[in-house]
Formats: C-alpha cells, sequence, structure tokens
C-alpha cells in the first residue's frame, strides 16, 4: 500500500469565493448571503415553492434553485427585491473604509 496524501490546511479568508479563486467573490458573497436570508424566511413561514414563486414572482423551479442557494441566475439587486416582496426592508449602507478596499456584507437584525 502507498503513503496517504495528505491534505493540507490553510486558515480561510471568510470569504470561501476568494478561497476558490473564484471571480467577483464579495458580489457571490453577498448573493450567498441575501439567497441565505430568502431561503429562512420562505421556511419560517412554511410557504410551499409554489407559494414562495407565487409571492416573489417567480415559477417554482427557480424557487427550488435558490432553496439550494443556486441564486446564479439572480442578480443582487433582484435578490434584494425578494426579500421585499417577503416583507423585508432591505438597506443599502455606503461609509468610507479605512482599508485600500471596500467590503460588501449582509446585517441581519
Amino acid at each position: 500500500m502507498g503513503k496517504k496524501a495528505r491534505a493540507g490546511v490553510r486558515k480561510g479568508s471568510g470569504n470561501v469565493f476568494a478561497d476558490l479563486g473564484l471571480p467577483n467573490p464579495e458580489q457571490e458573497l453577498l448573493k450567498a448571503r441575501l439567497t441565505l436570508q430568502i431561503y429562512r424566511i420562505v421556511k419560517a413561514r412554511g410557504l410551499t415553492q409554489a407559494q414562495a414563486g407565487a409571492v416573489l414572482g417567480i415559477k417554482q423551479p427557480h424557487v427550488s434553485a435558490l432553496m439550494r442557494n443556486r441564486a446564479g441566475n439572480f442578480s443582487v439587486g433582484r435578490l434584494m427585491e425578494f426579500l421585499t416582496a417577503l416583507g423585508q426592508d432591505v438597506e443599502v449602507t455606503v461609509k468610507p473604509t479605512r482599508k485600500a478596499r471596500g467590503e460588501m456584507a449582509v446585517v441581519v437584525r
């Protein structure tokens, strides 16, 4: 039997999309967090995918994709519209940063 390959471990950046080297990692993380909120609200309300689709104005297969965190085809703006359709206020705050480059975040209250 050969030697087992050792998997290396390294500390992540806090953004799995950046760690994987994917394009637009900040935007992808933002979309994932918005999608998670949509998922939580739909589940908390006990909505079927068809009912959620009626509220969001999309077809059930698209709701199914969202429930599996597949927001790829939806823009950040569209995901925010889904949240407002679900009775959520969405607030965008722009403020100066002390870093060379700013970052995006989702804050849930």
